[in-house]
């Protein structure tokens, strides 16, 4: 249950890493809320999952899943570079998750 939680966290932590951008410096009301509101809740959660995950396998998780989807959501929907570098090197994060999933 705690990696389904860290998992979630992570997901959340995408978006406040997407939201940031829309909140354009913290000027705009309420996507500023709800940036702010997705960082309490992916942080809360993060926190949750790591009574009893270990810290640093913890924290890569939330980290990698934030970054894999943050990336994707850039490409999609900020018309950010697509290339097959930028993939691969999404890849190897996915896998670094795996990895650590699997050796804990």
């Amino acid at each position: 249950m705690s990696w389904l939680v860290l998992i979630i966290a992570g997901l959340f932590e995408v978006g406040w890493a997407i939201g940031l951008k829309y909140t354009e410096g913290f000027t705009r009301l309420w996507p500023s809320v709800g940036t702010i509101v997705s960082m309490v809740i992916s942080m809360g959660m993060l926190g949750m999952a790591m009574k009893q995950l270990p810290v640093g396998s913890a924290y890569a998780v939330w980290v990698g899943v934030g970054a894999v989807g943050t990336v994707i959501l850039g490409i999609v929907m900020l018309d950010e570079s697509f290339s097959i570098p930028r993939l691969v090197s999404v890849g190897f994060i996915v896998l670094g998750i795996v990895g650590l999933k699997l050796a804990g």
